[in-house]
């Protein structure tokens, strides 16, 4: 039998985002030139790194507000390290570990003291932003080492070298939550931590696990943004990085209830945030205007996730053809609940 085709979730997202770029090419010429596209691609990929990471956060039902901390904090260590005369490798080595090391601690605080996550990595936030500026008595730190500029300024047949690793994370990030059982254990935390504690599934593991992938992408950021300037700024990663991240997965089909959402999705999700910034630059939008445009696409996401939550597509459907709100789906409920009393493990669609 032939097996029913589904369209992928990722193509609306999609759309909107072929939409948007029409739109800002009608209203500015320069916005479909190869520079303009550049320049979107190299600026998109740190939010999309960052992105990265806190799908995994989101996916279990957390976030992660330290990340733009972090960016800061790798990206000053890696120019202090130089600085110090250590080769650029050891140094890009030194800042990954430190975005991995903030992660697991969020994670494990998270985890041992059974304390919420906002509040967590609040804290964490003001912590790892306060120690590049005690470090440098917050003045910035040049690097001299022009090797370590092919991270932000290199290309890979043409490719700019912070797309290609954007690229490469995805196909990695991908795998690991669609091929591997720990993606099926991330997916199933977010759906149901007890349950998925009762299946034997180690909870522990898998919260450090995504908090530190989530530090692991920041890192990242820090790195290419220090390695485009050649300059650390130990206030780096405090504008609208955060903001933004959390945008993309958000518009990008991630759940913030934690079990729904693709890697694919949140890529093209950071994509669509960046052509929004872009193009309001391009077009000449006033900046303080960007925070209410992604603040409102935050808010749509959100509110477009809650009532997926409610409704399934088919109930939704339903209530399109036939005007029958939402209370009608609940009031089918009952029937499920009269079911007998079984200990089931669901792993949320992805």
């Amino acid at each position: 039998m032939a097996q029913k085709f589904r369209m992928p979730e990722e193509v609306g997202i999609l759309g909107i985002l072929v939409l948007v770029a029409v739109i800002v090419s009608l209203l500015s010429p320069n916005f479909a030139t190869v520079g303009n596209l550049q320049v979107l691609l190299l600026n998109g990929a740190v939010i999309a790194f960052l992105a990265l990471g806190q799908t995994f956060v989101l996916l279990t039902g957390g976030i992660d507000l330290s990340t733009g901390s972090t960016v800061a904090l790798s990206g000053m260590l890696a120019a202090l390290s130089m600085r110090a005369g250590m080769p650029w490798p050891v140094a890009v080595v030194i800042a990954l570990a430190t975005g991995v090391v903030v992660g697991i601690v969020n994670g494990s605080l998270i985890h041992h003291l059974k304390l919420p996550p906002f509040i967590v990595t609040f804290s964490t936030f003001g912590i790892v932003a306060s120690i590049p500026l005690i470090l440098t008595g917050a003045s910035s730190v040049s690097v001299t080492d022009q090797f370590f500029a092919i991270i932000g300024r290199g290309k890979l047949f043409g490719i700019p070298m912070p797309v290609v690793l954007v690229i490469l994370a995805a196909i990695v990030f991908t795998f690991l939550l669609r091929r591997t059982p720990t993606g099926v254990h991330i997916y199933a935390v977010g759906g149901n931590t007890e349950t998925s504690r009762l299946a034997g599934i180690g909870i522990a593991r898998t919260t450090i696990l995504v908090y530190g992938i989530s530090g692991l992408c920041a890192a990242f950021g820090g790195l290419i943004t220090t390695s485009r300037l050649m300059v650390g700024y130990p206030t780096a990663g405090s504008g609208n990085e955060l903001f933004f991240s959390i945008a993309a997965a958000v518009v990008g089909g991630v759940s913030l209830f934690g079990g729904v959402g693709t890697v694919l999705g949140a890529l093209l999700g950071a994509v669509l945030i960046a052509t929004v910034s872009n193009g309001m630059n391009v077009i000449g939008v006033e900046s303080f205007w960007q925070p209410l445009v992604i603040g409102v696409i935050i808010l749509v996401g959100v509110s477009l996730d809650t009532y997926r939550r409610q409704l399934s597509i088919s109930q939704l459907f339903r209530r399109l053809t036939t005007g029958r709100g939402p209370t009608d789906a609940v009031a089918t409920a009952p029937a499920a609940a009269d079911a007998p009393d079984e200990t089931v493990t669901t792993v949320p669609r992805r």
